[in-house]
Parts: structure tokens; C-alpha cells; sequence
């Protein structure tokens, strides 16, 4: 049997934690629980995280606590510059024990002549992540965002995606 047919690689697209119900760590467990849900649904084998605070994180780590090879696909060197030193080491930790760590404003198609953060370079991330992947499992609220840009391109790539903000909204108890 042909190994290929049985990878399902799997890329996450989500909120921020302003969105979600903020920085508390309690938010981020249900969180890491509703990925961990879904990638057993979805049958991940491998999964790509876009590494920003929130939910695409909580994928991260649900994906390492399942043992699921990790892609972190960052936009550029420096992403998590203006973060809070707790959240620079748990992206620190994630790093070390990702799979593969992509620079995708570095990589041939994504590249940008930017500097430091720019809108774009989190575009390119994104549609690296979809290009790469079979499925998108987002979180997204339906908002002009970020994710709402990633989930777009997914559906112009006709890439599956799995919406879990009806779960998420259940979960949280709104």
C-alpha cells in the first residue's frame, strides 16, 4: 500500500487570543483541547502551524502533546520580538521541538522584500501553509482578519476546510 495515501497533513489558521477570550491560561488549555479533538478527527499526520499567539499555537502544542510531526511555518525571523517573555518561551519551546522550522519569507515563492513584520509576509505564510497542506482547520468568528485571508485562499485552492468556531463558541459556553 502506497504510504503517500495515508498522509494527511493538516494546516491551522486561527484567532488571536483577543479574539478568543484572552491570555489567560485556562483559554489557551481549551484551546490545545479543541485542536487536539480535531486532528484526531481530521487523522493528522503531520500539521503546520503559523506559530502566531493564539490559537496557532494551541495547534502547535496539541500537535507535539500527540506526537504528530510539527512544521512551524514562520513569516519572518523575529515574529515574536514584541511578545511577552512567558509567550517567547513557550514559542521558543515549540520551536525545539517542531519537526522542521520554516522561514518562509526566506523560501524561493514567499519571498518579500520587506523588513520585520509586514501584512504581506503573513500572507505568504498563510498560502504556504495551504499550499502545503491537505485540509485547513480553522478557527475563525466569520470577521475580515488574518484568518479570514487564509481561509480564502484555501477555498480558492480548493483546499478543505473544517471550521471549529461553532465548536469553540459551544466549548467556551458564550
Amino acid at each position: 500500500m502506497d504510504t503517500d495515501l495515508m498522509n494527511k497533513i493538516i494546516a491551522g489558521t486561527g484567532h488571536r487570543p483577543e479574539k478568543l477570550g484572552g491570555y489567560k491560561d485556562e483559554v489557551f488549555t481549551r484551546l490545545i483541547a479543541l485542536c487536539s479533538a480535531s486532528l484526531k478527527k481530521m487523522q493528522a499526520t503531520e500539521v503546520i502551524s503559523g506559530m502566531a499567539l493564539g490559537f496557532d499555537q494551541a495547534l502547535a502544542i496539541a500537535a507535539i502533546e500527540l506526537e504528530i510531526p510539527l512544521v512551524a511555518a514562520i513569516p519572518f525571523k523575529g515574529q515574536d520580538d514584541k511578545w511577552q517573555q512567558q509567550d517567547k518561551e513557550r514559542y521558543e519551546d515549540i520551536l525545539f521541538r517542531a519537526k522542521q522550522i520554516v522561514y518562509v519569507d526566506k523560501t524561493t515563492k514567499y519571498s518579500t522584500e520587506h523588513i520585520g513584520y509586514s501584512a504581506e509576509k503573513m500572507q505568504k505564510r498563510n498560502e504556504y501553509m495551504v499550499d502545503h497542506c491537505d485540509e485547513l482547520l480553522a478557527l475563525f468568528d466569520g470577521t475580515a482578519s488574518g484568518t479570514a485571508n487564509c481561509v480564502n485562499y484555501a477555498e480558492t485552492q480548493r483546499k478543505p476546510v473544517l471550521n471549529v468556531w461553532k465548536s469553540w463558541v459551544k466549548y467556551r459556553g458564550f
